[in-house]
């Protein structure tokens, strides 16, 4: 372990934000991401397999946060809701996603030294 992981609260992940851990606004976030121009409220709702009320109060509450940005408009005389994430959300989701990669990273790495390393003088009760 180096230096930098050593010390108090190695492993509380402060960059593991709960508005964006949620499954839901993780899915929303991640179907974004890869839209970069954005989704349809209906193909959202499809993707994340949401309905349309749960779907509103999470895109509400990312639109609060900045992460997302929200356009109404009509398409054949139908209203349609475009929803696209920010670049600031861009950005915060990528960091997240980067604390989840470090937390897989230190699961796999304890793993692994579980498996090389038996525990001395210890019994599992």
């Amino acid at each position: 372990m180096s230096d930098a992981h050593k010390g108090t609260g190695r492993f509380s992940y402060d960059g593991l934000e709960r508005d964006l851990h949620e499954r839901a606004r993780l899915g929303i976030l991640t179907s974004l991401v890869a839209n970069p121009e954005g989704l349809l409220f209906t193909e959202l709702k499809d993707l994340c397999a949401l309905t349309d009320g749960n779907l509103n109060r999470h895109i509400g509450k990312l639109k609060e946060s900045g992460m997302v940005e929200v356009w109404k408009g009509f398409k054949d005389n139908r209203p349609q809701t475009l929803c696209r994430i920010t670049k600031a959300g861009r950005a915060r989701f990528l960091e997240y996603i980067a604390v989840l990669e470090q937390v897989v990273e230190d699961a796999a790495a304890a793993e692994h030294a579980q498996k090389t390393k038996p525990l001395k003088g210890w019994t599992p009760i």
